[in-house]
């Protein structure tokens, strides 16, 4: 089991100096920011490699087009705003220029979900993940601490084609250490159990692994997954966790009806069935409010994940399927 550090951070705090260090290894990046390099860590790149950073003020569609550009000259093309204007604001650009084409564009948003906080509902980003889910040869990656956003931002600087990488603002647990390797396309296993599986993405991880350790007190085992690559998505691990341990519950800072939930129980229903239970946003948006409260609020917390297990394991039979 990977136990959690004491020392918090924010996964927008890996873009800036991961991207330095990699073009200081010698790959061709340029980074192209929407007026939020401050906020998304960009700005750092900048202040490094001035003459391949091109601010294009707020203008999210020539973000993505001048990208596309840039990535067609042969260049591994970042660009960088909120996740409510990316893809929020751009999504046709993105689809025609970056999808259909499968050009070098690696697409980072931070401030994703409602732990933006006090910037209210329209900063708020609760469907990015179906947008960007929904296009075709789009890498789409949540990471769950700074260690794997690092690693993900690398591995799209090092792998052809577009990637969606989705940061956040608040300082979350470390969960990992120097150790971890990331895996494009490939659950992590952080804890094992053999009475019911969570399923959780970017914030939610390391809610899911105290959910975790509250059944255990009650004598429940929970294998915790990490699917920080929601696409490709790892349905062999979905189905091997559906199969040994009868029972799933997602874990995301998304709206449920198109996220990770769904694409869990698409896996699920038509692979291995078995009792399936979700925690995430439901049908309405959230308020203004401290991103913790919100948390607490709307239910994304390890306390609603423990209930939503014990709601699966109810429904759970012998032998685990339906």
């Amino acid at each position: 089991m990977t136990t959690v550090s004491i020392e918090p951070a924010a996964t927008r705090e890996a873009l800036g100096p991961t991207l330095v260090r990699l073009a200081r290894e010698g790959l061709p990046i340029v980074v192209v920011d929407a007026d939020l390099g401050v906020s998304t860590t960009a700005r750092q790149f900048r202040e490094v490699y001035p003459e391949r950073f091109f601010s294009v003020g707020v203008a999210e569609q020539n973000m993505i087009g001048i990208s596309c550009g840039l990535a067609a000259a042969g260049k591994t093309a970042f660009c960088s705003t909120f996740a409510v204007f990316l893809p929020g604001r751009c999504f046709d650009q993105i689809r025609v220029s970056v999808a259909q084409t499968g050009l070098n564009v690696k697409m980072i948003a931070s401030h994703g979900g409602i732990s933006v906080g006090e910037d209210g509902i329209s900063a708020h980003a609760i469907e990015d993940l179906a947008l960007m889910s929904s296009l075709v040869g789009v890498n789409v990656i949540v990471p769950a601490d700074v260690v794997e956003a690092a690693q993900a931002i690398e591995c799209a600087a090092r792998t052809p084609g577009p990637f969606y990488i989705r940061t956040g603002r608040p300082k979350v647990p470390m969960i990992y250490d120097d150790n971890y390797r990331f895996e494009l396309g490939k659950a992590h296993q952080l804890r094992n159990g053999s009475d019911a599986t969570i399923i959780a993405v970017g914030i939610m991880v390391s809610r899911a692994l105290d959910a975790a350790e509250l059944l255990a007190r009650e004598g429940i085992e929970c294998r915790v997954l990490n699917l920080a690559t929601v696409r490709p998505l790892d349905g062999a691990a979905i189905v091997v966790a559906a199969r040994e341990t009868g029972a799933i519950v997602t874990a995301e800072e998304h709206l449920v009806h198109c996220g990770v939930a769904a694409m869990v129980a698409q896996v699920v229903g038509s692979k291995e069935p078995v009792p399936l239970g979700a925690v995430g946003m439901r049908d309405r948006y959230a308020e203004s409010g401290r991103w913790d409260e919100l948390l607490e609020n709307y239910g994304l917390t390890a306390q609603v994940i423990v209930g939503e297990v014990k709601g699966v394991l109810a429904r759970k039979r012998p032998g685990g399927r339906l």
